[in-house]
């Protein structure tokens, strides 16, 4: 199979790495041509929908890893979901998508794949319709959701690997934006790689969304502390940042100020879940520990 991937972020070279591993016919785009070792690359633009559909060519999977900057949302999603689908339309590709949890909004209980998507901020709206979209446009697509990310292979945005998991594994202070001990749903990378693999090449997949395999919510501080057990290191130092100074990020980082609107997600339990991925597909989420001991490693 021909899979062509879209991003070569921390899931796009993931996923590259895995299909190719298991004999599969690899192209990877980026703006800057990188990719992982031993797959074709190609540098373009991934909203020139004329050069995507070029570069799709052939294709039997099609997956979108890209993530542009919170604060252009609404700005670079629309051309690039556009061609995307135009590219999957043209080569009759099955479209994966990787999405996330900001399509449903505030919820009460665990996340499963059947609730509405009633988000009413900028970022959740933009995901709920690049979804809608994709059902509407008559081509074979699903969409693979997870939460907050950690693991190997970590950037930036992965918030738990950068300011909990690896400070706690060096015996430095933890710094938090909100309440350390509200359980929340953290999903690992190489698990969202495997699913998106799945989604690819199952057709029981397309059609419908679903939720990586995630382990059960941990609150910051059993993270921190889980991981200064593991590494034989002191009990954390948890430090929350007061809410006025994160407001006040804000006004000088356009990321903070995108992160407040989806604050709300670290102020009660969020919690995903994936029983219906677990039991169809008969993957499993990879052991908390073996996780974290594997994000410590950079």
């Amino acid at each position: 199979m021909r899979h062509v991937i879209i991003g070569a972020g921390q899931v796009g070279g993931q996923l590259a790495e895995l299909l190719h591993a298991l004999g599969h016919q690899v192209v990877q785009i980026s703006r800057s041509g990188r990719g992982a070792p031993g797959v074709e690359k190609i540098a373009l633009d991934a909203s020139d929908a004329e050069a995507l559909v070029r570069a799709a060519d052939g294709a039997d999977v099609i997956y979108n890893c890209v993530n542009p900057p919170y604060h252009r949302w609404p700005i670079d999603w629309p051309p690039m979901h556009a061609a995307m689908i135009r590219a999957a339309q043209e080569s009759g590709a099955v479209l994966v998508i990787l999405g996330n949890l900001y399509a449903y909004g505030p919820v009460t209980g665990p996340m499963t794949e059947d609730l509405p998507l009633a988000a009413t901020h900028v970022k959740g709206r933009v995901r709920a319709e690049m979804w809608e979209q994709a059902l509407a446009a008559g081509i074979r697509t699903t969409e693979i959701r997870g939460s907050d990310y950690f693991g190997p292979g970590s950037t930036g945005e992965a918030y738990l690997t950068m300011q909990v998991i690896r400070p706690a594994a060096e015996n430095r202070p933890v710094v938090v934006l909100s309440d350390p001990d509200v359980p929340h749903s953290w999903t690992y990378l190489p698990d969202v790689a495997r699913a998106l693999a799945v989604a690819g090449t199952d057709e029981r997949a397309w059609g419908r969304p679903w939720h990586v395999p995630t382990s059960a919510p941990l609150t910051f501080r059993e993270v921190a502390e889980r991981v200064a057990l593991l590494t034989g290191g002191r009990k954390p130092r948890i430090v929350k940042v007061p809410r006025a100074a994160f407001h006040a990020l804000g006004w000088t980082s356009p990321k903070m100020k995108g992160l407040r609107e989806t604050l709300y997600q670290f102020e009660a339990p969020f919690v995903l879940d994936s029983t219906d991925f677990e039991k169809t597909f008969g993957l499993s989420p990879t052991p908390v520990d073996e996780a974290l001991v594997a994000s410590i490693v950079r």
